[in-house]
């Protein structure tokens, strides 16, 4: 019996040859193009975020960038699926499936494949080898050998326009320098097929958002006469991007152009497009903002609720951007009626951040911190705010998110529960993580500004911190 059963297990020269057949299918698969080798950053907090926010954008048929947005999420499902954290690998499955099928219904072609399916094939690849399935991952490989074949990139150095303009739109998603390399990967996609208006509209879009963190985080950013002349060329050949347009007017206010009555047309328009992070309500609504116009903020986000009361997830978009407007009007100074303002925020938040799965305390979150936020602006529920500040210090959020947290943190302990020793300590906190962020900037500028006043009884011990810190950014104090 036993050497029955012996005779049955691989030999070792069996065993040699699934071992190199695997380490030459790995091979294979390290030179994919594809999100399993773009080195992407997914830290916890930043994959879940992701998740939440690409579907959002909704899945409107014919949406130019709808099978890329299906490959990314599917991508970050699985990566949940192998941290337990809400996704499994078959849903990372079924969205490569779906992005396949996107890209075969928007390109409405005689083929059922081409070029644009190469990051696809590369990603299920890829998938199939971490599921041990080494016969479908090879057969995906050679789908991805065929595609080449057919369609060949320029030269052995480039690759195909199709699979730049995927690379560029899913690092847009990511860190300045991922969006800086972004904008490269664009301009060599455009450079290939320069009449792919959807292409020039995303770069528009990347150098608009990579200027906003240039500014932040002290880089030097693109200049804002040359920022405006690349949105308005884009904003003009592609007329139907309302989320563009909304950037272009935003930025065009800076200059100090009058915008309220383009403001106010562009907001017609979008509230006749489908519930979509990308129908440009985002950024129409943070115009209005920086115009102070916050009661049309309010009102343009409830009409729109109004119109689409039963969308996806009972829209949670729409009430979320809405909480957020009501938020900007109770932070903008005293008025008679904050608590009315305050009891819908506070209610609209309570209820979109059961919408969003892992946003309850006491998880991190950006809902968590406005929730917070606004129980503190609160006489009747002030109480409730410092809680979900120390649940979310419990959770353990990696270092970027702790330091934005540190630095919410101490405000909330200045100017709410008055303690203006601890506020100093999670300043500290904030500033000796060395991650270049505004939230950095910001502690060391108060911690400096402190100093400066001479007023504190921890000026020489905050003068001897400071001295530590390995950067000093040179910014003023910036307050709020």
């Amino acid at each position: 019996m036993a050497s029955n059963e012996q005779s049955k297990r691989p030999g070792s020269s069996e065993l040699l040859q699934v071992t190199k057949s695997q380490t030459t299918l790995r091979t294979q698969l390290e030179a994919l193009e594809c999100h399993f080798t773009w080195g992407i950053d997914y830290s916890r907090f930043k994959l879940l975020h992701l998740r939440d926010d690409l579907e959002d954008i909704g899945t409107e048929v014919g949406y130019q960038w709808l099978g890329h947005i299906y490959n990314l999420q599917a991508y970050i499902h699985y990566q949940l699926s192998s941290q337990d954290l809400g996704s499994t690998t078959n849903d990372a499955l079924c969205c490569f499936s779906k992005a396949a099928e996107a890209f075969r219904q928007i390109r409405n072609t005689v083929s059922d494949e081409g070029p644009w399916l190469l990051v696809n094939y590369s990603n299920m690849a890829w998938l199939h080898f971490h599921l041990e399935e080494q016969a479908k991952s090879q057969e995906y490989v050679a789908k991805v050998e065929a595609l080449l074949q057919e369609y060949p990139s320029p030269s052995p150095d480039e690759l195909h326009a199709e699979v730049y303009a995927e690379k560029a739109w899913t690092l847009m998603h990511f860190s300045l320098e991922r969006k800086q390399k972004a904008i490269e990967y664009f301009q060599k996609a455009i450079s290939m097929e320069p009449d792919r208006v959807e292409w020039l509209s995303s770069q528009a879009l990347a150098i608009a958002s990579t200027s906003l963190d240039s500014t932040a985080l002290n880089h030097t950013p693109i200049q804002e006469v040359e920022l405006l002349k690349i949105l308005k060329t884009a904003k003009e050949n592609d007329s139907e991007d309302l989320y563009l347009a909304a950037i272009y007017l935003g930025r065009l206010a800076n200059t100090g152009e009058v915008i309220e009555n383009q403001a106010r047309a562009l907001a017609q328009r979008v509230l006749l497009q489908p519930v979509s992070s990308y129908s440009g309500i985002r950024p129409l609504l943070r115009l209005y903002r920086e115009q102070r116009l916050f009661d049309e903020a309010i009102d343009l986000a409830e009409e729109a609720l109004e119109r689409h009361p039963d969308g996806p997830s009972n829209n949670r978009y729409l009430k979320k951007i809405l909480a957020t407007c009501y938020k900007w009007k109770i932070f903008q100074g005293d008025n008679l009626l904050k608590k009315s303002l305050t009891d819908r925020a506070i209610s609209l938040f309570e209820e979109v951040i059961s919408l969003y799965p892992h946003s309850s305390p006491p998880f991190f979150s950006f809902l968590n911190l406005a929730l917070a936020a606004v129980y503190a602006e609160s006489i009747q529920y002030t109480a409730k705010a410092d809680p979900i500040y120390k649940e979310m210090l419990e959770s353990n959020p990696e270092p970027k998110e702790l330091q934005m947290l540190y630095n919410k943190y101490a405000k909330h302990l200045n100017y709410h529960v008055k303690d203006r020793h601890m506020s100093i300590e999670y300043h500290m906190k904030a500033a000796e993580i060395p991650l270049p962020s505004q939230y950095r900037i910001n502690s060391i500028s108060i911690l400096r500004h402190i100093q400066n006043r001479g007023m504190n009884r921890r000026c020489q011990e905050i003068q001897d911190f400071l001295a530590t810190l390995q950067e000093e950014p040179d910014t003023l104090y910036r307050g709020n």
